[in-house]
C-alpha cells in the first residue's frame, strides 16, 4: 500500500502573518499542522517551533519511532515555548494547536492539543477524529450548550488546551487500524470555521488528492478566510491506485 499526501497553507483574507505551520514526513509516516496563538513573533514561532521539535524527534528516532515519542515531543515543545515566553516575551504567551498523524503498516495513532482538527473519510462516511479542546466543546459535552450554538457563541475562540499554554501538556491520543481507501484530512480551524463538514465530505469525494485539497483552500477564500488555512490530506491507496500528479508543498513554503 502507498501514501499520497497534499499539503497547503494561506494566510487568508484578513490576517496579516500566517501564524499556521506543517510538517509532512511521509519516509517516517508522519504529518502534522499547528496554529499558532500570541501575534506577530509569537504565534508564528510558537507553531514553527512545534514543528521543528516534531522533526528533530522524528530524525533522530529513524525506524524507531513510536507515538510515545511523538508525545514526548509535544511535552519538549510546550516547555521550550512556556520558557520562551518568559525569557523573549515578558511572560506575554506564545502558544499552539497541534495536530499529528502517525501511520504505521497497520495502524495509525493520532495526537492533539487544542482545535486544529483530523477527519476520517472512509466506506463514504466523514468522521471527526479529534475532539476541539475548547470551551464551547466542553459546554456542548456537559449539555449547557446545542451544538448548533457552538460556533457562533460568544467563547467559541476560548481554547482550553494548547502547547506553551501551561506547564504541563495534556496530549489525547488515540491509535487505531487502518484500511485500504482511509483518507486523512488535518487541518486548522482556519478551514473548520468557514467550511460545514457537509461541505468538507462534498471535497474529499475528489478522485484526485490535489484538486480535492485545492477545492477545499479555494472555498475557504470565497467564504472569507478570517483566519490563516492549513490543511494536509493523506491517503492510504493501492499501488495500482496512486497519482503521479498528487505532489506536496515543500514544509517551509506559505503560500500567499
Amino acid at each position: 500500500m502507498q501514501i499520497a499526501f497534499h499539503a497547503q497553507s494561506h494566510k487568508g483574507l484578513v490576517r496579516q502573518l500566517n501564524e499556521d505551520a506543517c510538517l509532512a514526513m511521509p519516509e517516517a509516516g508522519v504529518w502534522a499542522v499547528a496554529d499558532g496563538m500570541g501575534g506577530h513573533a509569537a504565534g508564528d514561532v510558537a507553531s514553527q517551533m512545534v514543528m521543528d521539535m516534531l522533526k528533530t524527534v522524528v530524525d533522530s528516532a529513524g525506524k524507531s519511532l513510536t507515538a510515545a515519542m511523538l508525545s514526548q515531543a509535544l511535552q519538549n515543545a510546550n516547555k521550550a515555548l512556556v520558557q520562551y515566553s518568559q525569557q523573549q516575551l515578558l511572560g506575554t504567551m506564545a502558544g499552539s494547536t497541534v495536530v499529528v498523524l502517525f501511520i504505521q503498516p497497520d495502524r495509525y495513532h493520532l495526537l492533539w492539543a487544542g482545535d486544529s482538527r483530523c477527519y476520517l473519510l472512509r466506506d463514504n462516511t466523514l468522521q471527526q477524529l479529534s475532539h476541539d479542546h475548547s470551551q464551547v466543546n466542553e459546554m456542548v459535552a456537559q449539555g449547557l450548550l446545542a451544538a448548533s450554538e457552538a460556533e457562533s457563541h460568544q467563547l467559541a475562540n476560548v481554547i482550553t488546551r494548547a502547547v506553551g499554554v501551561d506547564s504541563e501538556l495534556d496530549v489525547a491520543m488515540i491509535s487505531e487500524q487502518t484500511m485500504a481507501g482511509d483518507l486523512f484530512l488535518l487541518c486548522t480551524d482556519g478551514l473548520t470555521k468557514e467550511l460545514p463538514d457537509n461541505e468538507i465530505f462534498q471535497y474529499l469525494q475528489h478522485d484526485d488528492l490535489a484538486d480535492a485539497s485545492k477545492a477545499l483552500l479555494h472555498s475557504t477564500l470565497v467564504a472569507g478566510a478570517k483566519d490563516n488555512v492549513t490543511s494536509i490530506l493523506v491517503k492510504l491507496q493501492s499501488i495500482s491506485n496512486v497519482n503521479i500528479n498528487d505532489k506536496t508543498i515543500p514544509l517551509n513554503l506559505k503560500n500567499v
